[in-house]
């Protein structure tokens, strides 16, 4: 990478032919824009719309240009794992970030969602199901999982996790599962970034309430420019292990995020 570059941020969504989705994903790289005036974001997709992120990290590169692809998704999966990092892979001038959840800021404004809809987060007969879009990879999975925990922190009532596809338990079991249990009340919190087809399908799971996504927040676009600069900093101290002519230093010892 060159060191007297500031790196473009790609903001790398999954894609959606949902019209406000779009434009909120957008917005999302505008608001990242807002918080470090004078940074370059650009946007790029893994499925359903151009450009496709091997498209936009192959231009880049073609340009000289650095850049630091960041998953505006909300785990890890297939796409953060396969998409993403074959792109990046091509490109040694070109680096990976995680994506964006899980992370507290993300459950906090799940939990303003369920406020806003309704659902009392003192009583402990509301039970809130943590709806994802789901995936067969067992670590995005894990973490939905972690995200509910992170929610149970600052709800009385009992956190689950369903999801629209691939994972289980399916939203209308989980949320037949809570009433089972006791609920008196059961909300799905729409784990979900925007509008699309994952968040229609929860009007028809059978809660009391369905909660709108997280966007807009500006909450997100501050964890977008947080899991930019996690990148940039992991490259440098990978940089400084193998030393100047790229050979192991001695005097330091890498971390967990370094090997």
């Amino acid at each position: 990478m060159n060191a007297q570059s500031t790196p473009v941020l790609v903001a790398c969504a999954h894609g959606t032919r949902n019209p406000t989705g779009r434009r909120l994903i957008a917005e999302l790289a505008l608001a990242a824009r807002a918080l470090r005036p004078g940074l370059a974001t650009t946007a790029a997709f893994v499925d359903v719309q151009p450009p496709t992120v091997a498209d936009v990290v192959g231009g880049l590169a073609e340009q000289r240009t650095p850049a630091v692809v960041v998953p505006v998704l909300l785990s890890g999966g297939f796409h953060v794992h396969v998409d993403i990092a074959g792109a990046v892979e091509a490109h040694p001038g070109t680096l990976a970030a995680r994506p964006l959840g899980p992370d507290l800021r993300l459950a906090e404004v799940l939990h303003d969602r369920l406020v806003a809809a309704g659902a009392d987060p003192t009583d402990p007969t509301t039970a809130v199901v943590v709806a994802a879009a789901g995936s067969s990879d067992p670590r995005a999975t894990a973490d939905v999982e972690n995200t509910a925990d992170l929610l149970q922190r600052t709800w009385a009532g009992p956190v689950t996790t369903g999801y629209g596809s691939a994972a289980q338990p399916p939203v209308p079991d989980a949320v037949e599962q809570a009433r089972a249990a006791g609920a008196s009340q059961v909300v799905v919190g729409a784990y979900l970034l925007a509008p699309g087809h994952f968040r229609d399908k929860l009007d028809g799971a059978g809660a009391d309430l369905v909660t709108a996504p997280l966007l807009p927040d500006e909450r997100l676009a501050a964890v977008l420019l947080d899991r930019y600069d996690e990148a940039i900093a992991a490259a440098a101290r990978k940089a400084e292990v193998r030393g100047p002519h790229g050979v192991d230093t001695l005097d330091f010892w890498p971390g967990p995020d370094d090997v």
